[in-house]
């Protein structure tokens, strides 16, 4: 990779990153995020220390191509959106267009309709990010 892709690269994960932190900043029910490309690589979060970023990515990206492809079985069209229900709270896996997938996970407690539509909001934002290289 060039020096500027790599910049480039830099700038729109930082942005990402900023993404992430506003979407946190929206509801103090939102307890962790981050933007995973669709082979596993998570590509920018805010997740506790103790929380590896390498194995969620692998196995957020698990889950989206296991999902696609049961929603491909029963025809449903292209999957938006994955809700995991925990007993410690819910956690999304929204697709972000090209880019990859929004994982969010909320307490107990959250609002779901609005951790849904707040997280769709981000995932669209993040998509258009990677769009305008």
């Amino acid at each position: 990779m060039s020096s500027s892709a790599l910049a480039n690269s830099e700038a729109l994960m930082s942005k990402a990153r900023s993404l992430l932190r506003g979407l946190q900043a929206t509801s103090d029910k939102i307890e962790a995020s981050a933007l995973v490309s669709h082979d596993g690589l998570t590509l920018a979060s805010v997740l506790s220390s103790d929380v590896d970023s390498d194995r969620f990515g692998a196995m957020c990206a698990s889950l989206l191509a296991l999902a696609t492809r049961a929603a491909s079985e029963v025809e449903r069209g292209e999957l938006r959106q994955i809700i995991l229900d925990g007993e410690h709270g819910p956690m999304l896996l929204t697709r972000a267009g090209n880019t990859g997938v929004l994982a969010v996970a909320a307490s107990p407690k959250s609002n779901l309709g609005k951790v849904i539509l707040d997280t769709r909001k981000t995932a669209a934002d993040l998509a258009a990010l990677s769009d305008a290289r």
